[in-house]
């Protein structure tokens, strides 16, 4: 394995970083892009601290490329077996127009894949999400699996699952027309976890709005929740596994509630928790809110009907097993603590 090269997109981020320590730690010969040059440093130095091949993180190539220009990629994908493609915006605030996100999601995924054909690359295993599977349906107790997509011109459907749903339907399309490129396909749910990089996710503020007391009452909204240690072991089964190509595969621990992850954070940090409400908000508080605050406005289609999920397909067919979600939970608390102090 070690003499395969694999290419991360957006080696910066929250996810981006812990799948080039992962690949790291597995031997394999990794190149990495950036969108700024500067941070490139910033994160060879979190791979030596966070790597148990921390001697190679000097090794890590870096390439300055960004998702909205063709600059750069061409070069990233040079002698490359496989491409990760993690990047993708994910702003905490909903964007001034839907396209700002939903442009740069798929027009850079397409970028990625042709780079990627026209250098021979082996397999592109694409993070895709749940916002891709479980938006713009009728309620239902049945959970979602990855036979199912998020409806883009469903009443609430916001901005960001369009971006993902649009991005993953160009990709799918694009290698259906070029069959020769494999594309393997990782949805998952919300992300926690040790932050590693400069970039944390963006469900990790969560975490840390509720640790530093930001989120005095919480909206009885759930979300599925996963480890990124888990969901980086997902992208490295899903580039590896035969069985993989032409497939997606949701990624999830579980739903959790705010109340249950603010009990989880009080139960397990303690004193260092002392500032976690576990206090709720009414559901019609939260749909007042949403016609002025842009946060509340994200909170509505989350709370009253939870979004269960299933990751019985990556379970069974490439042995994926991810680690309970209160560790998540508890691993991103205590490195969002470590960091502040």
């Amino acid at each position: 394995m070690s003499g395969e090269h694999v290419l991360v997109t957006g080696g910066s981020g929250f996810l981006g970083t812990h799948c080039v320590a992962r690949l790291l730690d597995d031997r394999y010969r990794v190149s990495t892009t950036v969108r700024t040059p500067g941070r490139a440093d910033q994160v060879r130095a979190v791979l030596a601290g966070n790597s148990s091949n921390s001697d190679r993180a000097g090794d890590v190539r870096f390439i300055t490329a960004d998702l909205t220009k063709d600059e750069g990629w061409d070069e990233a994908v040079a002698g490359v077996d496989y491409v990760l493609h993690v990047a993708s915006p994910f702003p905490a605030a909903p964007p001034a127009h839907e396209d700002d996100l939903i442009l740069p999601a798929r027009n850079g995924a397409l970028r990625v894949l042709r780079a990627a054909r026209r250098a021979g690359v082996r397999r592109v295993v694409l993070t895709s999400s749940f916002a891709a599977i479980g938006y713009g349906h009728a309620p239902t107790d049945v959970p979602y699996d990855e036979t199912t997509w998020t409806d883009v011109d469903a009443p609430g459907v916001t901005a960001y699952a369009k971006s993902k749903t649009l991005a993953e339907r160009a990709a799918w399309d694009f290698v259906e027309r070029y069959d020769m490129l494999e594309l393997a396909v990782v949805n998952p749910t919300g992300i926690l976890g040790p932050v590693l990089g400069p970039d944390d996710g963006t469900s990790v503020a969560v975490v840390a709005n509720l640790l530093y007391g930001k989120l005095p009452l919480l909206p009885r909204a759930s979300a599925g929740i996963v480890d990124v240690r888990d969901i980086a072991d997902l992208h490295v089964r899903a580039m590896t596994d035969a069985k993989a190509a032409g497939e997606r595969f949701l990624g999830t621990a579980g739903l959790m509630s705010l109340s249950d992850m603010a009990a989880t954070l009080k139960q397990g940090l303690g004193a260092e928790a002392r500032r976690v409400s576990t206090r709720t908000i009414p559901d019609w508080v939260v749909r007042l809110a949403a016609r002025f605050d842009d946060n509340a406005r994200q909170a509505v289609p989350m709370i009253g009907r939870p979004h269960r999920a299933t990751s019985a397909k990556a379970e069974k067919l490439l042995g994926w097993t991810p680690r309970p979600k209160e560790e998540a939970v508890l691993a991103t608390g205590r490195s969002i603590l470590a960091r502040a102090h």
